[in-house]
């Protein structure tokens, strides 16, 4: 399967809220990493968390993935991301993003799959109390900290 084939199927997986499909697209420990729900390894988790994460907090997902390169074990592409939040404290409010994803395959599936965001718009979007976004942020802030690719960072 093409790249781009791929990732049609992984958006349209998600707008449609199928999760089995997203699911199949991985190999059978693979592993997703949402920037706000977290991680889910393997395909019955990635089929869970689009059905009954994503799907149960929001509805009327759009996601468009463009400048697709692949290179071997990992490939890359850039989004626009939207949905509309169905979670009690900020029912109705729309949230859109830009960000990148990259995907570590494994021949045609996807092994491991990550991606970047700007997070505090999209919360801020939703209108979430500023107490919440500070102890979101440490929470986030202290994940980095604790990550070993980045010790080096914060020890300089």
């Amino acid at each position: 399967m093409e790249f781009q084939e791929m990732l049609e199927r992984f958006t349209t997986a998600v707008e449609q809220g199928d999760g089995a499909a997203l699911a199949a697209l991985f190999t059978e420990e693979g592993e997703y990493h949402d920037t706000f729900y977290g991680e889910y390894k393997g395909r019955e988790a990635i089929r869970a968390m689009l059905e009954e994460r994503f799907h149960g907090d929001a509805e009327n997902f759009l996601w468009e993935m463009h400048a697709p390169v692949r290179d071997g074990a990992f490939g890359y592409a850039c989004w626009n991301f939207s949905y509309t939040s169905t979670r009690p404290e900020c029912a109705g409010k729309r949230v859109v993003a830009e960000g990148m994803s990259c995907f570590q395959m494994e021949g045609d599936a996807i092994r491991r799959y990550t991606e970047k965001l700007d997070s505090g718009m999209a919360l801020t979007m939703l209108d979430f109390a500023p107490e919440r976004l500070v102890k979101l942020f440490r929470r986030w802030n202290e994940e980095k900290r604790g990550r070993e690719a980045l010790r080096r960072h914060f020890a300089g």
